[in-house]
């Protein structure tokens, strides 16, 4: 969430982070789009890849289904669903997304601490997201301290989100990559070009979570002034 009333010498904060951000949508795009047209030996899909780490794990209980916008696969802990953009494709891409994605299902199947954390402050993430602006713009147009604390904390719940992510993600890639190679889905070489599709990915969630602290030391900073 950019916050552009504290425009000034302090916005100079975000540009690391602003140009850590342009890079990582450069290279996920590029590395899914150029992986996303060689398919592996096994000619094994992404659902069926999925549903065979799934198996694997004794998670049996897992609906697989497909969504139809590009890049939007994820998985839903509370209903218990792996949605996948491209379920039957072979590519290399959607293959390591989707054992990145049954990496999470097997998270939750055996009590991942933080993903269990991260599902339970989403909601409170998403609302402090929405609630931030409105409070510390009113701190500021009413010189109300109370209001400005108060948008300060509801973004923290964001910036929050946005750290306990990292462990998330960084433990499902290595799930998926751990699994792809023991059970033989993919080949060593086809091993290495999930890596790289599964890196340019976690750099996304890396580049949010500098954004999210930096805008917070930002407008902590410009509480400070005012």
């Amino acid at each position: 969430m950019f916050m552009p009333f504290v425009m000034g010498p302090s916005f100079l904060i975000l540009l690391p982070a602003l140009g850590l951000a342009i890079y990582a949508q450069y290279r996920v795009k590029s590395t899914y789009s150029r992986y996303s047209r060689v398919s592996i030996a096994s000619r094994t899909t992404a659902a069926q890849t999925a549903k065979q780490i799934l198996e694997r794990a004794g998670i049996y209980d897992v609906t697989i289904q497909g969504v139809k916008r590009a890049l939007a696969d994820h998985y839903d802990p509370r209903n218990k669903v792996l949605r996948l953009s491209a379920p039957e494709s072979t590519s290399i891409a959607a293959v390591g997304v989707a054992a990145h994605e049954a990496g999470h299902a097997i998270q939750h199947a055996r009590g991942y601490r933080p993903l269990a954390l991260r599902t339970t402050i989403v909601p409170l993430a998403n609302f402090g997201s929405q609630l931030a602006f409105p409070l510390l713009f009113a701190g500021m147009i009413f010189r109300h301290p109370t209001f400005i604390t108060a948008g300060i904390f509801a973004f923290s719940l964001a910036v929050l989100f946005t750290l306990i992510t990292l462990p998330v993600e960084f433990d499902a890639s290595r799930k998926a990559v751990v699994t792809l190679r023991e059970m033989a889905l993919v080949t060593e070489d086809e091993l290495g070009s999930v890596k790289k599709v599964l890196s340019a990915a976690a750099l996304t969630y890396v580049a949010a979570a500098a954004m999210a602290a930096l805008q917070l030391l930002m407008i902590l900073s410009f509480s400070r002034r005012r």
